[in-house]
């Protein structure tokens, strides 16, 4: 499954985020597509006010903060 970490360059929440997810990016059945914002002016429009954004589509798993809870949740039934 890939999720998409919406991010921003310089970001501290970002960064902190990304650290967080540590043990999820060493998962074999996971896979992360950052994505800085900054370079699409629609997904800045987007997630602009948000970021960090967690999502798998169009579906925003958790932001500002990474929420293991919601995140296992997401994961143990994606649909």
């Amino acid at each position: 499954m890939r999720l998409e970490f919406y991010c921003r360059e310089g970001c501290h929440l970002c960064e902190a985020m990304w650290h967080e997810l540590g043990d999820y990016r060493s998962r074999d059945d996971l896979e992360f597509s950052c994505i800085d914002i900054s370079r699409d002016e629609s997904l800045e429009t987007r997630y602009g006010e948000m970021i960090p954004v967690l999502a798998h589509g169009e579906r925003v798993i958790c932001n500002y903060f990474l929420d293991p809870e919601l995140l296992d949740v997401f994961l143990a039934n994606p649909d």
